[in-house]
Protein backbone atom coordinates (compact mmCIF):
# COMPACT_ATOMS: atom_id res chain seq x y z
CA UNK A 1 0.00 0.00 0.00
CA UNK A 2 1.12 3.47 -1.34
CA UNK A 3 2.33 6.25 1.49
CA UNK A 4 0.51 9.00 1.45
CA UNK A 5 1.76 12.28 1.04
CA UNK A 6 -0.13 16.02 1.59
CA UNK A 7 1.38 18.70 0.83
CA UNK A 8 0.24 22.12 2.09
CA UNK A 9 1.26 24.86 0.10
CA UNK A 10 1.42 25.33 -3.90
CA UNK A 11 4.29 27.76 -4.23
CA UNK A 12 6.87 26.64 -5.87
CA UNK A 13 8.52 24.43 -3.15
CA UNK A 14 5.86 23.27 -2.67
CA UNK A 15 4.65 21.89 -6.22
CA UNK A 16 7.90 20.84 -6.40
CA UNK A 17 8.54 18.59 -3.29
CA UNK A 18 4.73 17.05 -4.36
CA UNK A 19 6.38 16.30 -7.72
CA UNK A 20 9.02 14.79 -6.51
CA UNK A 21 7.43 12.33 -3.56
CA UNK A 22 4.67 11.62 -6.51
CA UNK A 23 7.73 10.68 -8.61
CA UNK A 24 9.35 8.60 -5.65
CA UNK A 25 6.09 6.38 -5.62
CA UNK A 26 3.94 8.22 -3.02
CA UNK A 27 0.11 9.47 -3.06
CA UNK A 28 0.42 12.60 -3.39
CA UNK A 29 -2.05 15.15 -2.27
CA UNK A 30 -1.45 19.02 -3.31
CA UNK A 31 -3.32 21.46 -0.87
CA UNK A 32 -3.28 24.84 -2.22
CA UNK A 33 -3.93 27.88 0.38
CA UNK A 34 -6.69 29.47 -1.99
CA UNK A 35 -9.42 27.41 -4.15
CA UNK A 36 -8.86 29.35 -7.01
CA UNK A 37 -5.73 28.29 -7.38
CA UNK A 38 -6.29 24.61 -7.08
CA UNK A 39 -8.78 24.95 -9.64
CA UNK A 40 -5.68 26.81 -11.93
CA UNK A 41 -4.17 24.03 -11.19
CA UNK A 42 -6.12 20.98 -12.58
CA UNK A 43 -6.89 23.05 -15.32
CA UNK A 44 -3.58 23.75 -16.34
CA UNK A 45 -1.72 20.51 -15.59
CA UNK A 46 0.84 22.51 -14.28
CA UNK A 47 1.46 25.64 -11.63
CA UNK A 48 2.21 27.70 -14.12
CA UNK A 49 1.94 30.63 -11.78
CA UNK A 50 4.67 29.74 -9.32
CA UNK A 51 6.43 26.44 -10.94
CA UNK A 52 5.90 26.69 -15.19
CA UNK A 53 7.00 23.65 -17.58
CA UNK A 54 6.56 21.37 -14.41
CA UNK A 55 3.99 18.99 -15.12
CA UNK A 56 2.10 17.61 -11.85
CA UNK A 57 2.14 14.27 -12.73
CA UNK A 58 0.43 11.66 -10.02
CA UNK A 59 -0.53 14.79 -7.93
CA UNK A 60 -3.69 15.05 -6.94
CA UNK A 61 -4.69 18.74 -6.33
CA UNK A 62 -7.51 18.78 -3.40
CA UNK A 63 -9.25 21.91 -2.53
CA UNK A 64 -10.34 21.24 1.31
CA UNK A 65 -9.10 19.82 4.96
CA UNK A 66 -9.92 16.43 3.57
CA UNK A 67 -6.55 15.67 1.72
CA UNK A 68 -4.94 15.53 5.23
CA UNK A 69 -7.47 12.23 6.01
CA UNK A 70 -4.65 9.68 6.22
CA UNK A 71 -1.90 11.54 5.71
CA UNK A 72 1.52 9.40 7.04
CA UNK A 73 3.38 12.17 5.45
CA UNK A 74 2.37 16.32 5.75
CA UNK A 75 4.82 18.99 4.65
CA UNK A 76 3.89 22.97 5.51
CA UNK A 77 4.92 24.33 2.40
CA UNK A 78 3.43 27.93 2.90
CA UNK A 79 5.68 31.00 3.58
CA UNK A 80 6.14 31.13 7.38
CA UNK A 81 3.98 34.47 7.99
CA UNK A 82 1.40 31.69 7.38
CA UNK A 83 2.38 28.81 8.63
CA UNK A 84 0.69 29.44 11.88
CA UNK A 85 -3.02 30.58 10.91
CA UNK A 86 -2.94 27.49 7.67
CA UNK A 87 -1.83 24.98 10.43
CA UNK A 88 -4.14 26.62 13.25
CA UNK A 89 -7.07 26.25 11.10
CA UNK A 90 -6.57 22.50 9.68
CA UNK A 91 -5.25 21.00 13.46
CA UNK A 92 -8.18 18.78 13.74
CA UNK A 93 -7.63 17.11 10.33
CA UNK A 94 -3.73 15.62 11.37
CA UNK A 95 -3.47 11.88 12.03
CA UNK A 96 -2.15 11.92 15.09
CA UNK A 97 0.80 9.30 13.57
CA UNK A 98 1.73 11.51 10.52
CA UNK A 99 5.50 13.21 10.61
CA UNK A 100 4.63 16.64 10.27
CA UNK A 101 7.57 18.84 8.33
CA UNK A 102 7.72 22.36 8.14
CA UNK A 103 9.36 23.19 4.69
CA UNK A 104 8.83 27.07 5.15
CA UNK A 105 12.49 29.10 5.58
CA UNK A 106 11.99 31.84 7.76
CA UNK A 107 10.92 33.34 11.25
CA UNK A 108 8.06 34.46 12.80
CA UNK A 109 7.96 37.94 13.13
CA UNK A 110 6.47 39.56 16.49
CA UNK A 111 7.48 36.03 18.24
CA UNK A 112 10.85 35.26 16.47
CA UNK A 113 9.77 31.95 16.58
CA UNK A 114 11.27 28.99 14.18
CA UNK A 115 8.29 26.90 12.15
CA UNK A 116 8.93 24.07 14.40
CA UNK A 117 8.38 25.98 17.54
CA UNK A 118 5.01 27.28 15.75
CA UNK A 119 4.06 23.69 14.85
CA UNK A 120 4.62 22.44 18.20
CA UNK A 121 2.23 25.42 20.02
CA UNK A 122 -0.48 24.75 17.02
CA UNK A 123 -0.53 20.75 17.28
CA UNK A 124 0.00 20.29 20.74
CA UNK A 125 1.09 16.75 21.88
CA UNK A 126 2.28 15.78 18.49
CA UNK A 127 5.25 14.65 18.57
CA UNK A 128 6.21 13.55 15.24
CA UNK A 129 7.51 16.90 14.15
CA UNK A 130 10.16 17.96 12.11
CA UNK A 131 11.56 20.49 9.57
CA UNK A 132 13.06 20.03 6.01
CA UNK A 133 15.91 22.41 4.75
CA UNK A 134 18.71 22.63 2.60
CA UNK A 135 20.53 23.78 -1.42
CA UNK A 136 17.34 23.32 -2.71
CA UNK A 137 15.99 25.63 -5.56
CA UNK A 138 12.32 24.34 -6.42
CA UNK A 139 12.88 24.24 -9.90
CA UNK A 140 15.62 21.64 -10.12
CA UNK A 141 13.90 19.35 -7.46
CA UNK A 142 10.76 19.72 -9.69
CA UNK A 143 12.63 18.41 -12.86
CA UNK A 144 14.59 15.83 -10.76
CA UNK A 145 17.73 17.04 -11.02
CA UNK A 146 20.21 15.96 -8.85
CA UNK A 147 20.10 17.66 -5.18
CA UNK A 148 20.65 17.24 -1.31
CA UNK A 149 18.47 18.42 1.84
CA UNK A 150 18.14 17.78 5.61
CA UNK A 151 15.42 16.44 7.91
CA UNK A 152 15.51 17.97 11.33
CA UNK A 153 13.76 16.96 14.34
CA UNK A 154 14.18 16.11 18.23
CA UNK A 155 12.72 12.45 17.78
CA UNK A 156 15.15 10.01 15.35
CA UNK A 157 11.75 7.72 14.72
CA UNK A 158 11.05 10.97 12.89
CA UNK A 159 14.08 11.86 11.18
CA UNK A 160 14.66 8.09 9.96
CA UNK A 161 11.12 7.73 8.39
CA UNK A 162 11.28 11.30 6.94
CA UNK A 163 14.14 10.30 5.22
CA UNK A 164 13.19 6.73 3.90
CA UNK A 165 9.70 8.65 2.51
CA UNK A 166 11.23 11.56 1.11
CA UNK A 167 14.63 10.24 -0.11
CA UNK A 168 15.34 8.47 -3.26
CA UNK A 169 18.53 8.34 -5.91
CA UNK A 170 17.30 12.16 -6.79
CA UNK A 171 16.75 13.80 -3.85
CA UNK A 172 19.52 12.35 -1.20
CA UNK A 173 18.21 13.15 1.92
CA UNK A 174 20.43 13.59 5.57
CA UNK A 175 19.38 13.94 8.99
CA UNK A 176 20.74 16.37 12.15
CA UNK A 177 19.42 16.73 14.92
CA UNK A 178 20.06 19.92 16.08
CA UNK A 179 16.85 21.41 14.38
CA UNK A 180 18.01 25.07 15.81
CA UNK A 181 20.66 25.08 13.34
CA UNK A 182 18.73 23.36 10.35
CA UNK A 183 15.99 25.96 11.13
CA UNK A 184 18.26 29.48 11.18
CA UNK A 185 20.46 28.24 8.19
CA UNK A 186 17.45 28.03 5.95
CA UNK A 187 15.88 30.95 7.50
CA UNK A 188 19.16 33.80 8.01
CA UNK A 189 20.92 32.91 4.57
CA UNK A 190 17.61 34.78 3.13
CA UNK A 191 18.73 37.81 4.41
CA UNK A 192 22.71 37.75 3.02
CA UNK A 193 21.43 36.61 0.16
CA UNK A 194 19.61 40.12 -0.90
CA UNK A 195 23.04 41.38 0.55
CA UNK A 196 25.27 39.27 -2.16
CA UNK A 197 22.67 40.29 -4.66
CA UNK A 198 23.45 44.30 -3.80
CA UNK A 199 26.97 43.57 -4.07
CA UNK A 200 26.92 42.39 -7.56
CA UNK A 201 24.23 44.74 -8.44
CA UNK A 202 26.75 48.00 -7.30
CA UNK A 203 29.20 46.22 -9.35
CA UNK A 204 31.80 45.88 -6.74
CA UNK A 205 33.51 42.15 -8.01
CA UNK A 206 34.07 38.79 -6.90
CA UNK A 207 36.32 39.72 -4.25
CA UNK A 208 33.73 41.64 -2.55
CA UNK A 209 31.07 38.91 -3.25
CA UNK A 210 33.53 36.49 -1.70
CA UNK A 211 34.32 38.36 1.22
CA UNK A 212 30.40 38.96 1.83
CA UNK A 213 29.29 35.69 1.74
CA UNK A 214 32.12 34.85 4.34
CA UNK A 215 32.17 37.16 6.46
CA UNK A 216 27.84 36.40 6.30
CA UNK A 217 28.31 32.72 7.12
CA UNK A 218 30.47 34.53 10.81
CA UNK A 219 27.42 36.33 11.48
CA UNK A 220 24.94 33.58 11.28
CA UNK A 221 27.47 30.99 13.05
CA UNK A 222 27.36 33.86 15.79
CA UNK A 223 23.57 34.29 16.36
CA UNK A 224 23.07 30.29 15.63
CA UNK A 225 25.69 29.20 18.57
CA UNK A 226 23.64 32.25 21.18
CA UNK A 227 20.91 30.49 20.67
CA UNK A 228 21.62 26.86 21.01
CA UNK A 229 22.37 25.52 18.10
CA UNK A 230 26.03 23.97 16.97
CA UNK A 231 28.36 25.67 14.98
CA UNK A 232 29.32 22.25 13.29
CA UNK A 233 25.29 22.59 11.84
CA UNK A 234 26.40 25.65 9.23
CA UNK A 235 29.44 24.23 8.00
CA UNK A 236 26.76 21.32 6.30
CA UNK A 237 23.61 21.68 3.65
CA UNK A 238 21.71 23.45 5.82
CA UNK A 239 24.15 26.44 6.31
CA UNK A 240 27.08 26.86 4.29
CA UNK A 241 25.14 24.89 1.80
CA UNK A 242 22.30 26.77 1.39
CA UNK A 243 23.95 29.96 2.00
CA UNK A 244 26.19 29.51 -0.71
CA UNK A 245 23.46 28.78 -3.56
CA UNK A 246 20.92 31.22 -2.59
CA UNK A 247 23.70 34.00 -2.68
CA UNK A 248 25.12 33.17 -6.01
CA UNK A 249 21.88 31.26 -7.90
CA UNK A 250 20.54 33.32 -9.88
CA UNK A 251 17.20 31.41 -9.50
CA UNK A 252 17.34 33.12 -5.85
CA UNK A 253 14.56 35.91 -6.09
CA UNK A 254 16.52 37.00 -2.80
CA UNK A 255 19.72 37.91 -4.42
CA UNK A 256 17.57 39.02 -7.36
CA UNK A 257 16.05 41.87 -5.07
CA UNK A 258 19.42 42.49 -3.73
CA UNK A 259 20.75 43.24 -6.87
CA UNK A 260 17.72 45.43 -7.91
CA UNK A 261 18.37 47.22 -4.74
CA UNK A 262 22.12 47.48 -5.83
CA UNK A 263 20.94 49.04 -8.81
CA UNK A 264 18.37 51.80 -7.41
CA UNK A 265 15.50 50.28 -7.49
CA UNK A 266 13.15 51.20 -4.29
CA UNK A 267 11.90 47.84 -2.36
CA UNK A 268 8.22 48.41 -2.04
CA UNK A 269 8.90 48.34 -6.32
CA UNK A 270 11.12 45.09 -6.52
CA UNK A 271 8.37 43.01 -4.43
CA UNK A 272 5.09 44.23 -6.20
CA UNK A 273 6.66 42.86 -9.53
CA UNK A 274 7.69 39.79 -7.40
CA UNK A 275 4.85 37.21 -7.79
CA UNK A 276 6.58 35.12 -4.63
CA UNK A 277 7.32 35.62 -1.28
CA UNK A 278 10.89 37.61 -0.72
CA UNK A 279 11.26 35.63 2.81
CA UNK A 280 14.67 37.68 3.66
CA UNK A 281 12.88 41.13 4.03
CA UNK A 282 10.74 39.78 6.77
CA UNK A 283 13.63 37.90 8.56
CA UNK A 284 15.69 41.03 8.37
CA UNK A 285 13.52 42.49 10.90
CA UNK A 286 12.82 39.21 13.09
CA UNK A 287 16.99 39.40 12.88
CA UNK A 288 17.64 42.13 14.22
CA UNK A 289 15.59 42.23 17.11
CA UNK A 290 16.78 38.79 18.35
CA UNK A 291 20.70 39.89 17.38
CA UNK A 292 19.21 42.40 19.84
CA UNK A 293 18.04 40.20 22.57
CA UNK A 294 21.07 37.87 22.72
CA UNK A 295 23.70 40.79 22.46
CA UNK A 296 25.14 39.10 19.29
CA UNK A 297 27.12 41.61 16.81
CA UNK A 298 25.46 41.32 13.49
CA UNK A 299 26.40 44.61 11.87
CA UNK A 300 25.88 42.92 8.08
CA UNK A 301 22.34 42.67 9.14
CA UNK A 302 22.02 45.87 10.30
CA UNK A 303 23.04 47.47 7.70
CA UNK A 304 21.00 45.65 5.66
CA UNK A 305 18.13 46.03 7.76
CA UNK A 306 18.91 50.12 7.30
CA UNK A 307 18.73 49.77 3.33
CA UNK A 308 15.37 47.66 3.63
CA UNK A 309 13.47 49.78 6.32
CA UNK A 310 14.99 53.07 6.75
CA UNK A 311 16.16 54.68 3.67
CA UNK A 312 19.88 54.08 3.86
CA UNK A 313 21.08 53.18 0.44
CA UNK A 314 23.43 50.24 -0.56
CA UNK A 315 26.52 52.26 -1.03
CA UNK A 316 26.31 53.69 2.06
CA UNK A 317 26.03 50.62 4.18
CA UNK A 318 29.28 49.08 1.75
CA UNK A 319 30.99 52.27 3.46
CA UNK A 320 29.54 51.75 6.42
CA UNK A 321 30.75 48.12 6.91
CA UNK A 322 34.23 49.02 5.15
CA UNK A 323 34.54 51.92 8.05
CA UNK A 324 34.18 49.80 11.04
CA UNK A 325 37.31 49.42 13.46
CA UNK A 326 39.94 46.99 12.38
CA UNK A 327 39.55 43.84 14.49
CA UNK A 328 40.55 39.37 14.20
CA UNK A 329 39.21 37.17 12.00
CA UNK A 330 39.09 34.35 14.18
CA UNK A 331 36.16 34.45 16.98
CA UNK A 332 36.38 32.68 20.51
CA UNK A 333 33.13 30.41 20.38
CA UNK A 334 29.84 31.64 21.58
CA UNK A 335 28.62 30.34 25.00
CA UNK A 336 24.84 29.69 24.42
CA UNK A 337 22.98 31.77 26.83
CA UNK A 338 19.55 29.30 26.93
CA UNK A 339 18.52 25.81 25.40
CA UNK A 340 15.52 25.52 23.56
Amino acid sequence: MKAVACVIGAGGWGTAMAVHLARKGLAVRLLPRRQEHAGALRSEGENAVYLPGVALVGVDVVAGPDGLADADLVCVATPSHAVRGTVRGLRARFADEAIVLSLAKGLEEGTGRRMTEVLEEELPGHRRLGALSGPNFAREVGLGLVSATVVASSDPETMAHAQRLIGDERLRVYTNADVIGVELGGALKNIYAIGAGMVEGLGLGENASAAFITRSLAELVRLGTAMGASALTFAGLSGLGDLLLTCTGPQSRNRRTGVALGKGRRLQDILADTPMVVEGTRTTLVAKDMAGRHGVDMPICLELHAVLFEGRSPAEAVRSLMGRALTQEREEPVVPRFQT
